[in-house]
């Protein structure tokens, strides 16, 4: 089975090197080679910049978070609105 597996490997390649020739193939490998690493550095972007993407290492405890009576702020009520005209 390991045999004809190479063998067709073997045929492959030449048929595309006949398809395509020797001088195009390196050019288009390039290229392509080029396309995964642009494909491969948008896709960590794209994780980075997800806000559900989980942080690496262990996740925080949340705390709660309770005012004392003397941390309290009391603003004052807002005012109701005058009318600048009254005929």
């Amino acid at each position: 089975m390991l045999e004809s597996r190479g063998l067709e490997i073997v045929i492959l390649a030449a048929v595309v090197l006949l398809l395509f020739g020797a001088k195009r193939l390196p050019d288009s490998a390039r290229a392509l080679g080029k396309s995964l690493r642009i494909l491969k550095s948008e896709v960590g972007a794209m994780k980075a910049d997800t806000p559900d993407a989980e942080p690496e290492g262990p996740s925080p405890q949340p705390r709660s978070i309770q005012a004392t009576a003397e941390e309290t702020v009391r603003t004052p009520a807002p005012k109701e609105a005058e009318a600048p005209y009254e005929a």
